[in-house]
């Protein structure tokens, strides 16, 4: 009687601890306290400030030694005419003077926007059997390029749709994050602030303050040393797709057990502040989804230098102007938005 008596009290416990860790990990939130307006902006100034300074410096060298303190005075009131003159340039004269541009060969322009800060190109293509949707953007700074959180929380399995964290912040373009709430490792700085220093020994894409994208590996240096050198977003799902304008991922290469076609995210970078956010269909009948390398070829087709997946399948959400422009599903027989931890996204 003792023996069932054991075996009956074991296989409770363990369906008890198993069910716990199954709530743990996909269903208990545990938010911690985020202010939106805990925000860094302090690398934007240092970098205006470092760059005036060398430009001074430069000057000076241009200059005979025996210049006068008021000439010194002229050169930096010049310098800073500069500064100021450079800081006003709208995102619509960036993009105009621009060297780079997206390939966008039978493309369709579905949509546009622009403010004095960002100027956005919407386009939607036909690869490989399925809907890709791409947005063009240029900003005067990469300051520009926000992250946010669900319900304005750091924390795990803390989620809402991308639509209304779109919606509650204002943005005019939004695309899902890298869900980084499902998982206890990979760094999470967003808008300059560190809130996850662990690192998952994988690649990150970083977002730095002077505009230009990189893959780094997070197991070679902190998350507060990348903040101390000018990070200001980075994401932690990956792989990385495209480095120095080649793809950089495997031809059979997938997320954990995903399928190889997929509703997919990703974010690249033509040129400094100079963007991508790119949103494909999948799982349906008129889209059949991208494999990870498709992707990363898709992205090296229209130009793009750098780029990274972020989370895809029924997290891939694409929000413009009040509305979500693919078709989010997880089975694929109905359009259905997952809540997410994280979006990125563009003010109006």
């Amino acid at each position: 009687m003792k023996k069932y008596i054991y075996s009956v009290c074991f296989s409770f416990v363990l369906a008890a601890f198993t069910l716990f860790v199954v709530l743990d990990t996909f269903v208990i939130s545990r938010p911690m306290e985020y202010v939106q307006e805990q925000i860094n902006t302090s690398m934007f100034s240092s970098n205006k400030n470092a760059s005036k300074s060398d430009s001074v410096v430069s000057s000076e060298k241009n200059t005979n030694n025996s210049s006068s303190a008021v000439s010194e005075t002229a050169t930096e009131n010049a310098v800073t005419d500069q500064s100021e003159e450079t800081s006003t340039e709208t995102a619509a004269e960036k993009s105009q003077t621009s060297d780079k541009s997206i390939s966008t060969d039978g493309a369709e322009l579905i949509g546009e926007y622009q403010n004095d800060q960002a100027s956005i190109k919407l386009y939607k293509y036909y690869y490989e059997n399925t809907t890709v949707y791409a947005a063009d953007i240029i900003v005067t700074s990469s300051e520009y390029i926000k992250t946010a959180f669900a319900n304005d929380y750091y924390g795990k399995n803390v989620t809402a749709k991308t639509s209304a964290m779109a919606q509650q912040n204002n943005a005019i373009l939004a695309i899902n994050g890298d869900y980084y709430g499902a998982r206890e490792s990979g760094y999470v700085i967003r808008n300059g602030v560190v809130f996850r220093d662990v690192s998952d020994g994988q690649d990150l894409m970083c977002v730095y303050a002077d505009g230009t994208m990189k893959i780094v590996n997070s197991d070679s240096q902190s998350a507060q040393s990348l903040v101390e050198q000018g990070v200001w977003q980075a994401f932690c799902f990956g792989p990385a797709l495209v480095q120095n304008s080649q793809v950089d991922v495997a031809v059979n290469a997938e997320v954990g057990k995903a399928m190889a076609s997929n509703p997919r995210t990703a974010i690249g970078m033509v040129d400094s502040c100079h963007y991508v956010f790119v949103v494909s269909d999948g799982r349906t009948s008129a889209s059949k989804g991208l494999s990870l390398y498709q992707l990363g070829a898709f992205m090296q087709n229209i130009g793009v230098e750098t780029a990274y997946n972020l989370d895809g399948g029924g997290s891939s959400t694409l929000y413009f102007n009040g509305e979500i422009i693919n078709y989010p599903t997880t089975s694929g027989r109905s359009m259905k938005e997952r809540g997410v931890s994280d979006i990125v996204y563009i003010s109006r």
